[in-house]
Formats: structure tokens, C-alpha cells, sequence
């Protein structure tokens, strides 16, 4: 069809209405069609930015161009000295023949005082025996015949002692002096600020409420054994009640100076009186009352005082209470070539590792970054990531390597012992494959699952595919309070204490870091970590592969921990294999070898990481523990034929006891002792018992059954019987009883103890 134009008066063309509705509507079909293609154009560049960006982590569009670099350097480190200055031997001074047990005597105000527990915690984190005493009246037993029972008496509050009524004072000193024994005191703030007050009975005075700053120490003390000298800590002190000494008698020696931080400070505010160090830390001679004393003008909160505390208990119980200054640590590295894509190691992350590695190494003999595997993630990240994987393979040898699972999953999943085998294996020769070392004998449980509480296919596995003679875990016998945890040996595995570093797997960037970077240098420059080096002679740390890209955190922290302990201590840093580690720990603690089982149920972090198949329902809720011939059997048939109640089932070995508590049986974990228990539909109205007559006498026992049933009830027979000569238990015996006494009838008492 042909369009025509027409013309109008004016001489304007115009379509005929049919044709301009027609090319409107083609007009509009390709306004359309363009729309289409436009979004299906945008949705295909969508969906490709998404897959090649968005699916990484937001890190992973991050390139850093500032990381933090370990800043920290001393005047000893620049000179060279570290390592060639003398350390004080405590054990040699003045030749004492010491008398005394090693262990603390603390006296505290109440037994929730701050201080008091700061001071506790301490001790316990060095394995230092003490005891504790609210400062009263009355004084404890100081002696054993014709030894002391306490090497150093510690008060929370010197005024406590000063003040004491005159006769526990003079029966006090003379214990000291008799002895040998020394007193720490720390003074603390008090409501009214004290200005030149002399201590009652000592030619010292004191300043008391100060705020101070840049604290310095005596190179020339001879209590300084741990503590290095020549350094200074620069800015303010902790609190605003600090006490400062004043001495008036050449007994006393500063061991530690601060400067004055406080802006109504009484004396004339100059330049010379500001600089003017004021003593904090000061130690008696013993010159005055023969009584040798180390005065703490704060408490606890400032980190150098901790160290300073212990060399005051060395150097005051001669040696007797000293730590050792060997130091021995190892940093494992857990999921490496594990990780989301984008958070993953680079190749210049893994030059940085060497680098750093190398630097460690100039201070810490035989280091190594620890690497641990898990084989079915390798070449799983970026292009950059992946090269990263083969360059920490081309430099296999210059890393030590241990097992972490194949799929990095957690072995209390595994109820199939074979399928356990089968991962384990896929993993070993992934490693012989690419050149991994297998011969460590070390490995360690993604999230420490398995290892405790016990899954016994994880041991049985680790022993057929790696011959694993050592493995680590921080969950024994709690993640928290580090200072309690500890070490023991299940079916020949040797199994560490794994302390944290304050990294973890989602800490990979300085700025998101809880609490900023202020928080990490606190926790190197004295804090958490620092003291973790210093309370633990043997150290296994871990971190992840995460924290070594990125900002490569886990390298800022560990080489300036390290630092910081060579300016201010004189510890002697090695480092050695696990195995080699694992016979010194044991060594050093052979107690903790027998393993304690505790209740998986009462810690949530335990329970998340035991077989689902496992109950705490198939635990006793009471214990029937004898004495043996006086009727538990009986009493364990009668009980058994209660509908709700339920006993263990017969041992075929003992009869009917299990004899877990007691005997080698509590060796093989508490999964075989659990299985003796039936399954129980309904545990509120069901009670499960033991009965073991063996238990009564048994001395493991206590502890034992405490920590795995702390709320079960102990059921105990006893017979009232006059025992004439070792006779049977017969007819014969009840009658010679019953004749001899006729007043003792025959009965039993069942004690329940709640």
C-alpha cells in the first residue's frame, strides 16, 4: 500500500490518521524491542560481575596498600646486648639453708577482693602452691614441726600487716626471720589522699592518689630476674591511686620509678620537681628489722608489676618459687589451603610469610610456621589465590606440615569409623603426591572436634593412617579460664594445651579488629599474649591461614610479641616439633597425664562438638560405693527391681561393677563406660545407678566421679559391728558379736550424701 501525503491551506502535509496510527505502533515495537535487549544485555553483565566479584568476600576488591608493620625496637635490640646481660640466680643468695615448703601464704581482705583474685590467678597460671587467708584476728599454722610451711607471705593490703594486734605481729616476724621468709605488700588507693604518712613501724613514708606516667626500671636490682631492665613504658599508668615511697633508712632500694602524671600534686609545680622520678616499686633489705620486704605502691593492673611480683617471689624464697626462663613455642597454622575465595593466600602473601619467618628465626632457634592441610580445597580460590597454593608448595621443605582433615570437616560427625579411615587417607596421599612431609605424628581436629571431649574413632583413625603421637586441643578441660588449661594422654596420644593469639578466622583486617588496633598492641605490648608467652613454658598457638592474607595480622603480631619479650624479659625463646614439646610438658607435669572426663553437658561449647549419638541421659544419677561385704549387692538387686529405676549393665570382667573410678578401666574414656548404661525414654522419671563397692577406699575416686557427676547423689552402707579378731562374716561371727555386746544390735545405715 502506497502512503500519500496531503497538502492543507497553509501548504503543511499531513498523513491520513490510518497511516499515523501505523507507524506509531512501529515506532512503539522497537522502543520495546530495544528496552529488551538493553535489560538482557544489563542482566548478563549483572550476572557476570556477580559471579567474578560478589561471590568473593568484599576483601577480596580490597588491594592494601598500608598493612601495620611491626614498629616495635629497643636499645638493647640496637646494640646487640640482647642475650649477653647476666641473669640474677636467686638460689645462690647469702647460701640460706631453707626450711620452708615452697608455697605462698596470701592474706586478703575478703575472699571477692579484686587484687585477691588478680594475685590467686596469678599463681595458678605458674603452677605456684598457696593458700589463702581472710586477714583476721587469728593467724594460720606457720610451721611443720621444724619446717615453715610458707616460703613468701603476700598481703592484698600492707596496711593489714602493719596494723595487726602486737602479739600475731611479733609470732609473724619472728616466723620471717627465723625462716628466712619475705613479705610482698601492696598499698592502694585510699579515700583521703595521704601526704608524707609514715608506715607505722617503718622509717618509710608515702604519698598516696597519684596519677603517673612513663614508668622506668632499676638495671642495678637484684631482684630483677625475669624482668629485663632499660627500657621505659612510655604514657600513663593504669588508674589514679597509685602510692609512691619516700625512704628514710638505707635498707630500701627503688626497684621501679614513675613520673608525676597529676596536675594537684601539693609541692611546687616546676620543671625539675615534674621529672623528678618517684618511686613505686621499693624493696627492704631487711637492714632495719631483718625482715626482707618488696612494697607495690599498685596492684596488679599494670603489666610490668606482674612481672616484677614473680622475680619478687624467686628472689625473696631463694630460688625456691622461681619459673623457669626456657620458653618454648610452636604456631600452627590451621586451614591452609581452606577459605572462602577472596580471603584466601596470594602469592606475595606467601614471600611475606617467608620473610617473616626469616626474621623469627634470628630470634627464636629452629622456627617454623607450623602449616596444617586439608587437601580437597586445594586450587579452590582466585588465580592469584591458587598461584599462592603452589608457591607454599614450591617451598615445601622451609615449613613444617601436619594433618587437619581432608574436607575440613569435624570428626565427631563421623559415626562410620571407615569413612573417618577412608578422608584421613585421601589426605595422605594428597600430601605424598605434592611432596607434604607425613612423618610429623602431629595433628590437630578442625575445631578441635573430637580430641575432648574423646570420640574414640578419631583416635583409632589417627593411629592406623598417621601414626599421630601428639595433637593439641584448648578445650581441656574448658576453653575458659586459660590459665587452667592442661595436658593428657589418651590411648597413647599425647594431647597439648593450644593457647589463643587473639586472632581467629574472621579477624583478617586491622580496621574491623574488636577494638581496634589500640586493643592487638595491647594485647602484645604487655596485655593478654604477652603474659600467655610469659606464664607458659610450653606454647602452641593457633591461628589460621586467613589471618597471613589480607593484613596479614597473624605476621604483625607474632614477630612484635616476640619483640616486646626480647625488650623486657629475659626469657630464652626456642622452638621444637611437637613431639620433642610434648615429652618436655610431660616431663615438667607428669600429674596431668591420667586425664580427668568431665560432663560434656555442662559446657555448651563441649556439647556442640560431641557425638550427636551421645546423651548425657545415659549417666548415673546416683552411685552406690560400699564399703565391700556389707551388703551392696543386695541392696543393687532390691533397687533394680524398682520400675524407675535402672541399673549398669553386669560387667563381664567384674561381675557386676564396672569399676570405672577407680581402676584402669577409667582409661579406656568415658564412651565404654557410658555404654553400660541403657538408653532412657524418659530421663526425669528414670534413674540410671552404678553400683561399685571398690569406690569407697578408692583414693581417684573424689575427683573422679566429681568432675563427670558433680550433682549425683553417693549412696554408702555401714555396719555397726564390734570387731573382736579378722573373722568371716558368718553365723558364728554374729553370734560371738552378740554375746560379747549386748547392747550393739546388728543394723545398717544407708548414708545419702547430698
Amino acid at each position: 500500500m502506497v502512503e500519500r501525503e496531503y497538502l492543507i491551506n497553509d501548504g503543511r502535509s499531513y498523513l491520513p490518521p490510518k497511516v499515523s496510527v501505523r507507524r506509531q505502533r512501529i515506532s512503539k515495537q522497537l522502543t520495546v524491542k530495544r528496552c529488551v535487549a538493553a535489560l538482557l544485555l544489563l542482566s548478563f553483565f549483572s550476572i557476570t560481575y556477580s559471579i567474578v566479584y560478589l561471590s568473593y568476600p568484599f576483601t577480596s576488591l580490597i588491594r592494601r596498600e598500608w598493612r601495620p608493620e611491626p614498629s616495635i625496637m629497643c636499645q638493647q635490640m640496637l646494640s646487640g646486648m640482647i642475650g649477653r646481660l647476666p641473669v640474677h640466680d636467686h638460689r645462690s643468695i647469702g647460701g640460706v639453708r631453707l626450711r620452708t615448703d615452697p608455697k605462698v601464704l596470701v592474706f586478703v581482705e575478703t575472699t571477692y577482693s579484686k587484687l585477691g583474685r588478680d594475685i590467686t590467678e596469678l599463681l595458678v597460671y605458674n603452677r605456684i602452691k598457696y593458700k589463702v587467708e581472710v586477714a583476721s584476728k587469728s593467724l594460720p599454722v606457720l610451721t611443720n614441726l621444724d619446717k615453715g610451711k610458707y616460703g613468701v607471705i603476700v598481703f592484698e593490703n600492707l596496711h593489714k600487716y602493719l596494723q595487726m594486734d602486737k602479739w600475731n605481729r611479733e609470732l609473724l616476724d619472728k616466723y620471717c626471720r627465723e625462716y628466712n621468709v619475705g613479705i610482698i605488700g601492696f598499698l592502694l588507693g585510699t579515700e583521703e589522699r595521704l601526704i608524707g604518712s609514715q608506715l607505722r613501724g617503718l622509717p618509710l613514708f608515702i604519698h598516696t592518689n597519684l596519677r603517673l606516667k612513663d614508668a622506668t626500671l632499676n638495671p642495678g636490682s637484684p631482684i630483677l630476674r625475669l624482668t629485663r631492665a632499660g627500657e621505659t613504658v612510655w604514657g600513663p599508668l593504669p588508674g589514679d591511686d597509685w602510692t609512691v615511697f619516700t625512704a628514710n633508712h638505707s635498707t630500701y632500694e627503688p626497684l621501679a620509678w614513675a613520673n608525676n602524671n597529676s596536675h594537684d600534686w601539693t609541692e611546687p609545680q616546676d620543671q625539675e620537681t615534674t621529672k623528678t622520678p618517684l618511686v613505686t616499686v621499693i624493696q627492704d633489705h631487711g637492714g632495719f628489722d631483718s625482715i626482707q620486704r618488696v612494697l607495690f605502691g599498685s596492684g596488679l593492673r599494670f603489666w610490668l608489676h606482674r612481672l616484677l611480683f614473680l622475680d619478687s617471689l624467686s628472689y625473696l624464697s631463694h630460688g625456691q618459687l622461681s619459673v623457669s626462663l626456657n620458653r618454648y613455642i610452636l604456631v600452627d597454622v590451621d586451614d591452609i589451603f581452606v577459605g572462602e575465595r577472596g580471603t584466601r593466600l596470594r602469592s606475595e602473601d606467601v614471600r611475606a610469610l617467608l620473610r617473616t619467618q626469616e626474621k623469627i628465626q634470628t630470634m627464636v632457634p629452629g622456627f617454623k610456621f607450623n602449616l596444617g592441610f586439608s587437601g580437597k580445597y586445594f586450587h579452590h580460590g582466585t588465580s592469584e589465590e591458587n598461584l599462592g597454593d603452589d608457591l607454599l608448595l614450591e617451598h615445601v621443605n622451609k615449613f613444617t606440615w601436619f594433618s587437619h582433615m581432608w574436607n575440613h570437616q569435624q570428626p565427631h560427625l563421623y559415626e562410620n569409623q571407615t569413612q573417618l579411615e577412608l578422608d584421613m587417607a585421601l589426605n595422605k596421599n594428597f600430601a605424598k603426591e605434592h611432596g607434604i612431609p607425613t612423618n610429623s605424628g602431629y595433628s590437630v581436629a578442625p575445631h578441635h572436634s573430637g580430641v575432648y571431649p574423646v570420640h574414640e574413632p578419631l583416635y583409632s583413625a589417627w593411629k592406623r593412617v598417621w601414626n599421630i603421637k601428639v595433637t593439641s586441643t584448648e578445650e581441656y578441660p574448658h576453653l575458659r579460664p586459660a590459665r587452667l588449661r592442661r595436658g593428657f594422654i589418651h590411648r597413647n596420644i599425647m594431647v597439648l594445651p593450644r593457647q589463643t593469639c587473639g586472632l581467629f578466622t574472621h579477624t583478617i583486617l586491622i580496621n574491623k579488629y574488636p577494638g581496634g588496633r589500640e586493643k592487638l598492641d595491647e594485647s602484645i605490648q604487655g596485655g593478654e599474649l604477652f603474659q600467655t608467652f610469659v606464664y607458659n613454658p610450653i606454647n602452641i598457638f593457633m591461628s589460621h591461614m586467613s589471618n597471613y592474607g589480607n593484613d596479614r595480622l597473624a605476621l604483625y603480631t607474632f614477630e612484635s610479641v616476640i619483640k616486646f619479650l626480647r625488650c623486657w624479659t629475659n626469657l630464652k625463646l626456642t622452638s621444637a616439633p611437637p613431639h620433642i614439646l610434648a615429652e618436655k610438658y610431660f616431663s615438667l607435669y607428669p600429674e596431668e597425664a591420667d586425664p580427668v572426663w568431665g560432663n560434656p553437658c555442662h559446657d555448651l561449647r563441649h556439647k556442640k562438638i560431641w557425638s550427636h549419638n551421645k546423651t548425657c541421659d545415659q549417666l548415673p544419677r546416683f552411685l552406690v560405693i560400699g564399703p565391700q561385704k556389707t551388703g551392696t549387692t543386695a541392696l543393687y538387686m532390691f533397687l533394680s527391681m524398682h520400675p524407675n529405676i535402672s541399673s549398669n549393665i553386669p560387667s563381664p570382667e567384674t561381675f557386676e561393677e564396672i569399676q570405672f573410678f577407680n581402676g584402669r578401666n577409667y582409661y579406656r574414656g568415658l564412651s565404654w563406660y557410658m555404654d553400660f548404661f541403657p538408653l532412657v525414654k524418659n530421663s526425669t522419671a528414670q534413674y540410671l545407678f552404678e553400683k561399685s563397692a571398690t569406690y569407697f577406699d578408692g583414693e581417684l575416686v573424689p575427683k573422679r566421679a566429681h568432675a563427670l557427676l558433680p550433682h549425683a547423689k553417693l549412696v554408702s552402707l555401714k555396719l555397726c559391728l564390734i570387731i573382736l579378731d579378722f573373722i568371716s562374716f558368718n553365723g558364728q561371727y554374729f553370734s560371738v558379736v552378740k554375746k560379747k555386746s549386748k547392747s550393739c544390735r546388728m543394723y545398717i545405715i544407708i548414708t545419702l550424701f547430698l
